[in-house]
């Protein structure tokens, strides 16, 4: 009988030695694929928002730019800066003898510190504008000491105006720099006076010598 030649065996694919480096590599390429088809889908979808927010009629998002911070002014009309006078100065206890005497209010022989400039301007009601853009958190009326106005600026800082007559603005007003908001008059709490403003400026509620920013 003719010897019947047998093949040798195969081993199984799974024992080969290039079988599990291959899947290994299949699995990763797999897996990088998944990622970068993810991160390509997520960088098209926000494109395509940003498309959107931008093309959108009426929807189209402001960014506000920086403005310039306002400062200080004199409040009134500055054409009558050489015709002013200061009538009585913020009382400071670092300036001398006589600026201290005509910082001090007299009423019923009791002495008050002025906390404030008193204004005058040839002894005549003029206007009485804002000095800074703000909104009016205040408005007081009171005959004897005065009417006062109080705005309360962007900065933090606040303004008072007091001894106004024919009040243009009320609580809640936003005003411009330089908007006329009263008219100055004299009152019964410093007669000496005659007809004037009392301008005070605070800083984090302190009240301010108002020189420390306005030259007179």
């Amino acid at each position: 009988m003719r010897e019947v030649k047998r093949k040798p065996s195969q081993k199984p694919f799974m024992q080969r030695p290039w079988f599990w480096p291959v899947v290994y590599s299949s699995m990763a390429l797999m897996i990088v694929a998944v990622i970068l088809s993810f991160n390509a889908l997520y960088e098209s979808q926000q494109e395509q928002e940003l498309l959107e927010e931008v093309s959108a009629p009426g929807e189209q998002t402001i960014v506000p730019t920086s403005t310039t911070l306002e400062t200080l002014k004199y409040p009134f009309k500055e054409q009558y800066l050489n015709e002013v006078s200061i009538l009585q100065e913020f009382y400071d206890v670092t300036k001398d003898e006589a600026t201290r005497e005509n910082a001090l209010l007299v009423f019923n022989q009791i002495y008050t510190a002025s906390t404030g400039l008193s204004i005058g301007i040839n002894s005549e009601p003029f206007e009485v504008v804002a000095a800074m853009s703000g909104e009016v958190t205040e408005v007081k009326m009171d005959t004897f000491t005065g009417n006062t106005i109080t705005l309360t600026h962007p900065n933090g800082m606040q303004t008072r105006y007091s001894s106004v007559a024919d009040i243009l603005v009320k609580q809640g007003d936003q005003v411009s720099q330089g908007e006329q908001i009263a008219t100055s008059q004299e009152n019964e709490w410093n007669p000496t006076v005659g007809i004037h403003l009392h301008f005070e400026v605070l800083e984090d509620g302190v009240l301010v010598n108002p020189t420390k920013y306005l030259a007179f």
